[in-house]
Formats: structure tokens, C-alpha cells, sequence
């Protein structure tokens, strides 16, 4: 069976080349409201962040968000991002990478 290519995106916190099911898009839209994407399909500007709580704690702290995406954003948004990234974190850890064989 032929293997299938994994998509691969930017970590806009590390910088590094991850597998895209491994991140989370946050996006921009033309209004400049910015907010989670956990399907990926929404239109906007969208930056890729990796499940790693306390990465993004650092850039709640930096405000590298608000550079990449051009806006100012709220600290209640990387609150949220906070929580949802340690909610995914939790769960990659309990069940592991699903869809990949072992």
C-alpha cells in the first residue's frame, strides 16, 4: 500500500515544520476578529500553533499572536487558546495520535 504524504505546517510559536493534525488554526478574518479553528476550513488569515500549554502561555506573555496576526488580541482569547490546547494535549496523551497505525 502506498504511503500517503503527511501535510505539514508551520509552528508560528516554534518556528518548526509539524504535521498539520498535530497543530491548532487560529484565523483572522476580514472583519479582523480572530478566533479558533479546530476544522481548518475557515476563511482568514490562519496561523498554525502546536498542543503545548506552556508555549502558549510564553506567547500570551510575548504577544507573538498579535504580531503574526497583525491585531490586538484579548487576554480572554489566549485563555481560551490556553484551555483548548491543554484539553488536546490531554487527550493526544491518553489516546494517542488517532488514525495512525502502531
Amino acid at each position: 500500500m502506498k504511503q500517503r504524504k503527511v501535510p505539514m505546517r508551520k509552528n508560528v510559536l516554534t518556528n518548526e515544520m509539524e504535521p498539520k493534525r498535530l497543530l491548532v488554526r487560529i484565523v483572522r478574518n476580514k472583519e479582523g476578529e480572530v478566533t479558533l479553528d479546530p476544522t481548518g476550513k475557515k476563511p482568514g488569515r490562519g496561523a498554525y500553533v502546536g498542543l503545548d500549554p506552556v508555549a502558549v502561555k510564553q506567547a500570551a506573555n510575548k504577544k507573538t499572536l498579535d504580531r503574526v496576526l497583525q491585531t490586538n488580541l484579548s487576554d480572554e482569547f489566549y485563555q481560551e487558546l490556553y484551555d483548548y490546547v491543554d484539553h488536546q494535549r490531554a487527550r493526544l496523551d491518553l489516546f494517542g495520535e488517532l488514525g495512525t497505525k502502531h
